[in-house]
């Protein structure tokens, strides 16, 4: 596959996990008629179903990152270059907030909105951070056990991440900015964005310190 087809797949699967994540959001803050918890348990399983597709379909395509701590830790294993790796983030960045502008759309909404929900705090920052190495480890350590399993193990992480961190665990930079950008059930203050994804980040770079011999290919075959 060229780069363009790559960058195509990272574009059109992250658009779509933000379509999953922010739609059942909506949907199910819709349907749960104030009970918070049936909204998260609605938004968690869509939102790993969501993945285990996206990544099934685009795996072989792009490697289905939809992440740019996901894209950073495989430039560093050697399996993407720089150039990939700028070409990658830009299209999960602009993928997800396409994505959250499209999720708008269908639920008659505004368009273009400002995420209102406060997400900040020591808690908040801290799970992030155990969001993402949990997230970077499952892929790591999984492309080494059983990397036809990824796709399960990356959606059932997720799913179960909702539920055990503060956070909600978003684990992602793109996803994060494309969530500042709606009023939703999904969304967090611009303000606290940049919380997250330093958390995210500095989960990556804990990551790559431990398991930096961590060598097989990052394909998902």
């Amino acid at each position: 596959m060229t780069l363009n087809h790559a960058r195509l797949a990272e574009f059109g699967g992250t658009a779509a996990l933000l379509a999953v994540v922010v739609g059942s959001g909506i949907m199910g803050e819709r349907l749960a008629q104030g009970n918070v918890a049936i909204a998260l348990l609605a938004n968690s399983l869509a939102t790993g179903a969501g993945l285990y597709v996206l990544i099934t379909l685009l795996g072989p395509v792009s490697g289905a990152h939809f992440n740019p701590v996901v894209t950073g830790v495989m430039w560093w294993r050697g399996e993407q270059s720089g150039r990939e790796f700028l070409a990658y983030v830009i299209a999960q960045i602009a993928g997800a907030v396409l994505g959250v502008w499209l999720t708008h759309v269908m639920f008659d909404m505004s368009v273009f909105q400002v995420g209102i929900k406060e997400r900040t705090g020591l808690g908040q920052w801290v799970s992030e951070g155990v969001a993402t190495a949990g997230l970077l480890a499952t892929i790591l350590l999984g492309l080494r056990a059983n990397a036809r399993a990824i796709p399960a193990l990356v959606g059932c992480y997720i799913t179960a991440a909702y539920w055990f961190t503060a956070s909600t665990s978003f684990a992602n930079p793109a996803v994060t900015i494309a969530r500042s950008l709606t009023a939703t059930f999904a969304g967090i203050r611009p303000t606290d964005a940049p919380g997250f994804v330093v958390a995210q980040f500095a989960a990556a770079l804990l990551v790559i310190g431990v398991l930096r011999g961590e060598t097989r290919p990052a394909r998902i075959p």
